[in-house]
């Protein structure tokens, strides 16, 4: 059984989703990588026990929103396609990371996210 925090996870994910999807450059290009993760580190990052892969995945996402935010316009819409769909891609993957070796800490526990070191998403 998924812990209640795999919700905040598909929620996080989604939103970053969203961000990445309705970019536009050049405005909004130095909060871009921030407002990615934005929900992530606020509901997610604090509530599970700290793991070098899961902190591996958040920097994939965050060099992928600043090369998409960073990709000139004048390169064409392909370019700006492919820098967007590997910001998506890298999202993606955060999303699974967590799912798949995230484990609920303590703060987590507290706040009733799932149970002490209880998986973030259901192992079979």
């Amino acid at each position: 059984m998924d812990a209640e925090l795999a919700d905040h996870v598909r929620a996080a994910a989604a939103a970053a989703r969203r961000h990445a999807l309705a970019f536009r450059a050049p405005s909004g290009k130095d909060a871009l990588p921030w407002s990615v993760i934005e929900a992530y580190d606020a509901k997610i990052r604090g509530h599970v026990e700290r793991d070098p892969r899961l902190e591996d995945e958040r920097d994939r996402v965050l060099i992928a929103a600043v090369k998409l935010a960073e990709t000139p316009v004048e390169e064409g819409e392909d370019t700006i396609a492919a820098a967007r769909t590997h910001l998506v891609d890298a999202i993606d993957g955060l999303e699974r990371a967590v799912m798949r070796f995230g484990l609920v800490n303590r703060q987590g526990a507290k706040l009733g996210h799932g149970t002490y070191r209880q998986p973030v998403g259901a192992r079979d």
